[in-house]
């Protein structure tokens, strides 16, 4: 079976990359089933401290392959709601509850499921080349892969409106500046610059990291009170860890911390 998914683990980093760069990564069943088993993989591996997704080829992901979903127009509808509840939502739910820091690479166009997808890593870096495009509504669909839920978050309402209704191409540079992603570098510097950050987590506090991506996560629909008292269960767990004590340790003897994501 071909490799739709290279793993690669290193120095606590997981790098998965999208492979069908003949198809510009877009997804069929295969890929879906074979970035769920790394997904796995990273989730029960302790030694897996940071998790950076990119794409192999000239782009990140074009979204679903739509090869893949050919309407024949004598026969009945196809049911893409079953593909987004198989496949899809189970992506971006896995994802946000991993709890470790997971950096996304994108190193060339990111449409449709690909944008939200990269929308939905927790922090995004981008090649100056790349762009974003929400193609859904170029075909009468709607934004999946939680793409409804994350723009109006991240861009504000108007323009997630109008990202979503008009389906236009969005740059990189106008994507940070309106602060749907972190970063963006010249395209050559991507892999190295999107390596360092993912190499840096790898030695920081994950257990700490972890806890900080789960309340910033769940601040999005809480009330300030619940996430008061989610913020002190959190402080609570963080506390007993070995990497606070390290960390303290190592401040008051004025060295390097060495910490082990426990």
């Amino acid at each position: 079976m071909d490799a739709f998914i290279h793993s690669h683990i290193e120095g606590g980093v997981m790098t998965l990359t999208l492979n069908r760069p003949e198809r510009l990564n877009s997804f069929n069943d295969a890929m879906h089933g074979q970035l769920a088993e790394c997904l796995t993989q990273a989730e029960r591996d302790d030694a897996v401290r940071c998790l950076l997704i990119t794409g192999a080829g000239r782009g990140f992901c074009a979204g679903q392959d739509l090869n893949d979903r050919n309407v024949d127009p004598s026969g009945p509808p196809p049911d893409l709601g079953y593909s987004v509840e198989t496949f899809y939502n189970p992506l971006v739910k896995r994802l946000a509850k991993l709890p470790k820091p997971v950096i996304c690479a994108v190193n060339g166009v990111a449409a449709g499921a690909g944008a939200t997808l990269a929308l939905g890593c927790d922090i995004v870096i981008a090649a100056r080349s790349a762009n974003f495009v929400m193609a859904f509504s170029k075909l009468g669909l709607v934004p999946d892969c939680g793409g409804t839920w994350f723009l109006p978050r991240v861009a504000g309402r108007a323009r997630a409106m109008a990202l979503a209704l008009l389906g236009d191409k969005l740059s990189a540079e106008q994507a940070q500046q309106w602060g749907l992603i972190w970063q963006v570098v010249d395209d050559e510097q991507l892999a190295d610059t999107a390596g360092q950050m993912a190499r840096h987590f790898a030695s920081q506090p994950t257990y700490g990291l972890g806890l900080i991506k789960q309340a910033i996560n769940a601040a999005e629909t809480n009330t300030l009170d619940a996430q008061l008292d989610l913020e002190r269960d959190y402080q609570r767990l963080a506390g007993r860890s070995d990497d606070y004590r390290e960390g303290v340790s190592a401040f008051l003897a004025k060295r390097q911390p060495q910490f082990t994501g426990k």
